[in-house]
């Protein structure tokens, strides 16, 4: 063979070399990427929950406050006279461990110009939880044992965890309804729930009371109290 065909035999067999891992880096796959998936569009709304309730539950803070020329004086007087009151309160139908001592006080009384103690004040609180039907029993019986001081009611609902849980439902379902009338808006289709929160942009929840108290026979009316709940909850939408 010539010089001329053995060269042009050597160009033919590389090029056919050549070719071959051409094609199969065509025909391998890229192992080595991956395809990234276009995240969906989601609306996120706040819902919000309400229920009404009639509070069954009144608490109070009874005092009373002594004098006395000397400290011992005014504290002894003072005791014998909150004992009594709580004496009272538990003739009345309270158990011990709905009444809680609050404070317990005592500072001196001074002259005109602030420069000589002229005597001593002391000052005793219980704060008394009960069924709202005892409450006006209760002010009667403190105040007739030697209270001075009242403060209250504040009204409250035995069953507050059962109420929060209705206004939950209810907050969820609002949230749901503007989830909807947004996705229609919108031309879109309302997906599943993904994720939900409680609390959301609104207040947590705060009783509000409706209570009125007379001096005489000392009624007090329940009035509303209304459980608020708020959610913030996101859905998929397509």
């Amino acid at each position: 063979m010539s010089g001329m065909n053995r060269l042009r035999t050597i160009l033919v067999v590389a090029g056919v070399l050549l070719v071959a891992p051409a094609i199969a880096g065509v025909a391998q796959p890229h192992l080595g990427r991956s395809a990234t998936p276009s995240t969906g569009t989601e609306i996120t709304v706040t819902g919000d929950g309400t229920v009404n309730a009639t509070p069954d539950q009144a608490s109070f803070d009874f005092g009373v406050t002594t004098q006395g020329t000397t400290a011992a004086e005014a504290l002894s007087r003072n005791n014998s006279e909150a004992r009594s009151i709580i004496d009272a309160l538990k003739k009345a139908g309270i158990d011990a461990s709905d009444i809680q001592t609050t404070q317990v006080s005592l500072w001196p009384q001074t002259s005109s110009n602030g420069n000589t103690i002229v005597g001593y004040q002391a000052s005793n609180s219980v704060q008394v939880n009960a069924s709202l039907a005892k409450s006006g029993a209760l002010v009667d019986a403190a105040v007739g044992a030697g209270a001075n001081n009242v403060d209250g009611p504040n009204l409250d609902t035995a069953d507050k965890s059962s109420l929060y849980g209705e206004a939950l439902k209810k907050a969820i379902a609002d949230a749901k309804v503007k989830a909807q009338a947004i996705a229609d808006g919108a031309g879109l289709t309302l997906g599943a729930l993904v994720k939900v929160q409680e609390g959301g942009n609104s207040a947590p929840p705060v009783p509000m009371f409706a209570a009125e108290k007379a001096a005489a026979a000392v009624p007090i009316e329940a009035g509303t109290q209304q459980i608020q709940a708020s959610v913030t909850v996101t859905y998929s939408a397509s």
